[in-house]
């Protein structure tokens, strides 16, 4: 499927680059939305309005949908109100909910203005949720029934169409409260006059609609379910969560952390305008450029020893190297345990001591083996037993970072997979040269 994409891109920028030559691809209608959506933010932005052009009308909000946020508001940004009064014609509440923050506020109000009351009831009871709550993008398309209903009226209900992702009807009681839901299956074999009260599953717990989504995707990969029903504060039945919304919840959530460990959003355009990127990384630059000095004012404060032992200068991204290394891997699983919720008070210090455990295993293995190669390459034994020892050292402490450093940020709210990178690089560079500068000048010198 990627090599499909990379054609269509590749046909799409010859064409715009030579519009008599190369033919567009063929149709759209040929791919789903969120394919046209990656081709579209695959392309520079001229290109990208260009093959907006052939994207056919009934597919424009489905596939403004599956956009990121930046490259979704660059074609909306050249919409003219006719087009904008094309895409709102018929929105519904949760297609509404996922363009607003990309739409004026006027539009907005105009779209809600078409809506039946349903629909427009749908939206604002998920726009009371802010965007990290799982009840703003519940899924509406669910059977539902009155808690005091019969086997045969869930057989009646079952003739009419049936949305994606169900396997459970869902009932309530008059006030629209969340009372119990029946699995499909269990009607097969039930008598008729059977009260759907009693074939409730009573295993399946509501999401409340506060729940963060992260939160809520891990529950619904505990649950086993193809849908969880989303509850209000009150127990008003507001919608679903199917296994759709909770697969783009987890893919969007680890491309999150993955951007963020380069100080990037999960929403940044692949070809956003120049001067807005580099706004961007400069920050980002200008943070590691701090930490960067830092360790340099480490390195000068033994200036004098490094004049006179040449050796420490050509080991010593040796020593910085080893250290980042064995702290990333123990950062790593630790953000990993973090974010799954592995991780508590109760087992701190136990996967603490592990983690030392192994830091200074092979602290002491390859310390070894990188002091028996130094004093090789210098001829002298003192230096091998300087860089074994500083290796040992920086090890030890890029294991202790990198489990204390994602535990601290958590406490304080901070994202562990932003930022841990920077401070355990810090850590490292800086311990790292003063057990190996500071040795060198205690034995050496």
């Amino acid at each position: 499927m990627s090599d499909d994409i990379s054609q269509h891109i590749d046909q799409m920028i010859r064409h715009d680059d030579n519009p008599g030559g190369q033919p567009l691809p063929e149709s759209f209608e040929a791919l789903e939305p969120d394919q046209i959506a990656l081709l579209l933010e695959s392309l520079p932005l001229d290109a990208r309005q260009h093959a907006w052009e052939h994207v056919p009308a009934e597919l424009h909000a489905d596939v403004l949908v599956a956009m990121r946020g930046e490259a979704r508001e660059s074609l909306l940004h050249h919409f003219d109100s006719a087009t904008l009064d094309q895409l709102i014609s018929d929105l519904d509440a949760e297609t509404l909910i996922e363009l607003a923050e990309s739409l004026p506020e006027e539009v907005v109000d105009i779209a809600l203005a078409r809506m039946d009351d349903k629909q427009r009831t749908h939206y604002e009871q998920s726009a009371r949720y802010d965007d990290n709550a799982i009840g703003r993008y519940v899924d509406h398309e669910l059977l539902i029934l009155p808690h005091n209903s019969r086997v045969r009226d869930a057989q009646r209900l079952l003739r009419r169409a049936v949305p994606a992702y169900t396997e459970h009807l869902w009932l309530v009681d008059r006030t629209g409260r969340y009372t119990g839901a029946v699995p499909i299956t269990a009607l097969f074999s039930a008598a008729s006059h059977l009260p759907l009260t009693e074939l409730c599953d009573s295993d399946l717990e509501p999401l409340q609609a506060k729940t963060e989504l992260k939160e809520a995707a891990d529950r619904f990969e505990l649950a086993a379910v193809a849908a969880l029903p989303v509850v209000g504060d009150n127990g008003l039945l507001l919608g679903r969560m199917p296994q759709r919304l909770s697969t783009e919840i987890l893919h969007e959530t680890y491309e999150a952390q993955l951007m963020a460990t380069a100080g990037l959003n999960e929403e940044e355009d692949l070809f956003a305008p120049v001067m807005r990127s580099s706004r961007r990384r400069a920050t980002w630059l200008g943070i590691n450029l701090l930490t960067a000095f830092l360790a340099s004012w480490t390195i000068g404060l033994f200036e004098g020893t490094l004049e006179q032992i040449v050796a420490l200068a050509v080991l010593m991204p040796v020593v910085a190297s080893m250290g980042g290394i064995a702290g990333s891997q123990t950062l790593t699983l630790i953000i990993r345990g973090l974010a799954l919720g592995q991780i508590t008070t109760a087992n701190m210090m136990p996967l603490l001591k592990k983690e030392l455990s192994v830091g200074g295993l092979n602290g002491v293995l390859w310390a070894l083996v990188i002091g028996v190669v130094a004093s090789l390459w210098f001829s002298s034994a003192a230096i091998g037993v300087v860089i074994a020892l500083a290796i040992v050292i920086n090890i030890a402490a890029a294991a202790l970072s990198g489990v204390l450093i994602p535990v601290v940020l958590e406490r304080f709210k901070i994202d562990p997979a932003l930022s841990g990178s920077v401070i355990l690089t810090t850590v490292t560079d800086v311990v790292g040269f003063v057990a190996f500068l500071g040795l060198g000048t205690l034995l050496l010198l």
